[in-house]
């Protein structure tokens, strides 16, 4: 948070550091004013003084200090609320993970908070640096936070309807975030990636995620839609379908697994898909260590090739 990449992230903290050094002063002039008091010989201060300490230390300054404040940060917010002319994504905070869809279309749906059409990513978002990219946030379960430090402030996801939070990068670089709202026992391993790169990659990749899934045969591909896994995920381009769970279609392209918790290769998809809960606890994707381990290598093989 104290090395800022966006423009309200870098307004926030100059903010910060008004804030910190104004504190600073009035901390100061307190242990002064109570140095004073200790020491001061009561006879040679009146009430008439005490009154003007109240009235002028008590009323006056505090009054017009946060008057200032307020008017300085209220002059802030039209810029923070400018219009968008970057594209539009919307994430949905769901337990305990971030889903995400670009090249949006419609309005956003109750259920997903996703408005339909969007191309389905999970857990990593891209979006051009020096533009103004509009971030729709909902919830289909309970509220969480959406909070990249380095690029703005906080933004509640919230069942039943849609928020919005601009972010404007202006240096490229990945950013973390995490949820900011405590939603469950993995609450503090649900993060996610902010990728800031130019106009042209970003169209490049929401081009890219947007393709079908890169490989639909081989054992691997067979094991996972015999195992069920297609009931909760989708794969473009193969029979799975569903929307309980992340979108991997592209999983292999993505940097981490399990909301930002393990780096992204066959091996930590095997560990995750073995012993889901233990290596992150409270997750609702149940484990599947009945399976072989043969058959859970070959699965881990195949999404470790969907790139």
């Amino acid at each position: 948070m104290f090395r800022a990449a966006g423009t309200e992230a870098d307004s926030i903290a100059n903010l910060f550091y008004v804030m910190l050094v104004g504190s600073a002063v009035i901390w100061l002039g307190v242990i002064g004013l109570s140095l004073y008091a200790v020491r001061a010989t009561p006879a040679k201060n009146g009430a008439r003084r005490g009154v003007q300490l109240i009235v002028w230390g008590g009323c006056v300054f505090p009054t017009v200090v946060l008057a200032l404040l307020l008017v300085w940060g209220l002059e802030k917010m039209p810029d923070y609320r400018r219009p968008a002319d970057g594209p539009t994504i919307a994430v949905s905070g769901e337990r305990f993970w971030w889903r995400v869809a670009y090249g949006l279309q419609g309005e956003p749906g109750v259920v997903k908070s996703l408005p339909s059409g969007g191309v389905e990513s999970a857990n990593e978002i891209w979006i051009p640096v020096g533009r103004r990219t509009e971030i729709l946030l909902g919830s289909p379960d309970v509220i969480h936070s959406f909070w990249v430090p380095a690029l703005a402030g906080k933004m509640d996801a919230i069942p039943g309807r849609v928020n919005r939070i601009i972010l404007e990068p202006t240096v490229e670089g990945v950013y973390n975030g995490v949820c900011a709202e405590f939603c469950g026992e993995a609450h503090a391993q649900m993060g996610l990636r902010v990728i800031a790169v130019p106009e042209a990659d970003y169209a490049a990749h929401v081009e890219a995620q947007a393709q079908p899934a890169s490989v639909v045969s081989g054992t691997g591909y067979e094991a996972f839609l015999a195992s069920g896994c297609g009931a909760c995920h989708t794969v473009r381009g193969t029979p799975a379908d569903g929307s309980v769970g992340p979108d991997l279609t592209h999983v292999a392209s993505r940097r981490t697994i399990g909301a930002g918790l393990l780096e992204t290769s066959e091996e930590n998809l095997a560990a995750f898909i073995r012993a889901t809960d233990h290596i992150k606890p409270g997750v609702e994707m149940p484990e599947f260590g009945v399976l072989p381990d043969e058959e859970i290598a070959a699965i881990a093989n195949w999404l470790g090739e969907l790139r």
